[in-house]
């Protein structure tokens, strides 16, 4: 259910709306999220971006309260462009909207400045009470990527290295045509899938390669 909207317009109440950069390269979606805002009287939609450069561009010239920002965009993604946003506004307050709810992905969009990580398809029940938040200064975190960030938390993480053999591995290669590409040999390899294994609790390397891109642990 949409959260209800506020007796009147913000503006004549004396209250400056919240003014909203919104970042997706699916259309259909920003015609969605524009058509919720849009029952707001206390937010509106004040710029438009369908890519990571373009959205840093139009925060620099827009200067908006909030961030909706996707993550996953062909010309440059919503991390990068999180990292860009924030490196020269650090007060950005920017909200993650995404397919994915990986507990790696969430804590690395985190770790760059977002404060605020949803789902898409949670977006209808959540997005209004997640842009009020934020704008004051709270944090808002999908229930279900909360979750799945609580279950890995005490987990040992991967090294550049390993997700590096994993990588390579989620492409195809064997151990030896990794190794090869890292400059290991092959039974260094063979030691790396084996501490991927257990770190991931995976069966073998295509379990292993699936348990890590669902988690945003790699990326295929």
């Amino acid at each position: 259910m949409l959260t209800k909207a506020f007796n009147g317009r913000a503006s004549d109440r004396g209250v400056a709306p919240i003014r909203i950069l919104l970042v997706d390269d699916h259309v259909l979606l920003r015609e969605g999220v524009r058509a919720v805002v849009s029952t707001q009287a206390d937010m509106e939609i004040v710029g438009e971006a369908s890519g990571g450069a373009e959205a840093i561009r139009e925060y620099a010239r827009l200067q908006p309260d909030l961030v909706l920002m996707d993550l996953q965009m062909a010309e440059m993604s919503g991390l990068d462009a999180i990292l860009a946003i924030r490196a020269r506004s650090p007060d950005a307050r920017i909200i993650v909207l995404t397919t994915y709810a990986g507990d790696a992905r969430a804590l690395k969009a985190l770790r760059a400045g977002a404060m605020g990580y949803l789902l898409k398809s949670s977006l209808r029940n959540q997005l209004l009470d997640a842009i009020r938040s934020v704008h004051h200064g709270g944090k808002h975190l999908d229930a279900s990527v909360a979750t799945a960030i609580a279950m890995h938390v005490l987990d040992e993480g991967l090294t550049e290295r390993e997700v590096a053999v994993l990588s390579l591995a989620a492409l195809g290669n064997s151990n030896k045509q990794i190794a090869a590409q890292l400059d290991l040999s092959e039974e260094t390899v063979k030691g790396h899938m084996k501490a991927l294994f257990a770190k991931l609790g995976a069966n073998d390397r295509t379990h292993a390669v699936t348990i890590a891109a669902k988690r945003g642990l790699i990326e295929l």
